[in-house]
């Protein structure tokens, strides 16, 4: 059984069908409602390092404090990137899926097929009905 870790929000569509992909893999993740348990500091620095992204990569504009907070300065370090999304977990973009084969920000949620065994994932139907996963894809 493959191990795979998502950091979910149930209110984001993205989020709602890259679950639904892995589930349809045949594969049941341990499912984080990030916003109820957010990660710690260090996990948060390990994920982002892990995904081999910015901090800023993984900050979320929309429906956040973003502009409230003056988090679009470039010249913010990447700590006080990092501090705002500790104290307001709303700014971790999602959905931030681990697995054997890497840590990935699933943004489309057909990402996810980068970290899923090779042909796990029959034909998909995503909530506005794009098909994805068929042979080919």
């Amino acid at each position: 059984m493959t191990d795979i870790v998502i950091y979910h929000n149930p209110d984001c569509g993205t989020s709602r069908n890259t679950v639904a992909m892995i589930r349809s893999a045949g594969i049941e993740p341990h499912v984080v409602e990030y916003l109820k348990t957010p990660p710690s500091r260090e996990l948060l620095v390990q994920l982002i390092a892990r995904a081999g992204i910015t901090p800023r990569t993984l900050l979320r504009e929309k429906g956040t404090p973003f502009a409230q907070l003056g988090l679009g300065d470039e010249s913010l370090a990447d700590d006080a990137l990092i501090d705002a999304m500790m104290e307001h977990p709303i700014l971790i973009n999602r959905p931030l899926v681990v697995a054997p084969l890497g840590v990935k920000l699933c943004r489309p949620s057909e990402m996810v097929l980068d970290l899923l065994p090779a042909g796990a994932l029959p034909a998909f139907v995503k909530e506005d009905g794009e098909i994805v996963g068929t042979p080919g894809q």
